[in-house]
């Protein structure tokens, strides 16, 4: 979180190494600092606007004999579709509020919390309850709706977030509605060969705009034996060929196509 300091130099006296040893040197709780810091932060987005909040998996490498809950994990930077690059670390699940500086062109996505994961062999060890990235990232954001219970939150994640299981969870509490790649099935690609692209501007990386072209509509997930969950379902083709075609999903059907891919 450190390395932040990094990139607004005018606001920190010194190198920001020496804000990491005030945090390596000491013994802190990451639940009241984690509060102190989304409050803060939540002070810059008005009360009546959603809030966007990014979840991913990070692993960083620690190879000491001494590192407490290292393990083997894939690292997503140098890994590709056709290789897989492993690192001895940490895998943390970190979580993000997305917010407009007044300094800055574009959003930030500012960490505020994060979650130790710990392979099944290690909780076992320690006599622990083991948890998946997943059901870290779900009590890290039902935690987060407890303690600003006034707020709506809009929870974007990858591919590791798209499960029945965290659909079922934004479909249970109103105000967190995930947005994750959707899940791909029979009845899904039915309707999309049964459906006429439509060409549509929507917001992109950066701060720019897109054209691109989508299919969009709504059905349920079913998943045998946790019921049905209603989605809004987006497939997406980039018009000018940079970028592959993608799947979206959202619980939230009031939610427009567009708005879906911007967020």
């Amino acid at each position: 979180m450190t390395h932040v300091l990094a990139t607004v130099p005018w606001l920190m006296c010194g190198h920001f190494s020496s804000y990491h040893r005030v945090l390596s040197q000491r013994r802190w709780s990451l639940w009241p600092l984690a509060r102190v810091l989304a409050q803060a932060i939540l002070a810059w987005i008005p009360s009546e606007e959603p809030v966007l909040v990014a979840m991913d998996e990070h692993a960083t490498q620690h190879r000491g004999k001494q590192v407490f809950g290292k393990d083997k994990h894939r690292d997503a930077v140098r890994s590709s579709h056709s290789q897989t690059v492993w690192l001895w670390g940490h895998k943390w699940v970190v979580l993000d509020i997305c917010v407009q500086l007044p300094f800055a062109s574009r959003p930030w996505a500012l960490p505020v919390w994060c979650a130790l994961y710990r392979s099944p062999q290690l909780d076992r060890a320690a006599g622990q309850r083991h948890q998946t990235p997943l059901q870290l990232a779900r009590g890290l954001i039902a935690t987060l709706g407890r303690w600003f219970p006034e707020r709506r939150w809009v929870l974007l994640g990858d591919g590791g977030l798209s499960s029945h299981q965290m659909a079922r969870f934004g479909h249970r509490h109103p105000r967190a509605r995930p947005v994750d790649p959707a899940s791909k099935g029979r009845s899904f690609l039915h309707r999309l060969a049964q459906t006429e692209p439509s060409e549509v501007t929507v917001a992109w990386y950066g701060g720019a705009q897109r054209r691109v072209a989508l299919v969009s509509g709504t059905g349920p997930w079913y998943r045998s034996g946790q019921g049905l969950v209603p989605l809004r379902w987006v497939q997406v083709r980039d018009r000018e060929g940079t970028h592959r075609q993608e799947c979206f999903f959202s619980t939230d059907l009031s939610l427009r196509p567009s708005q879906i891919l911007g967020h």
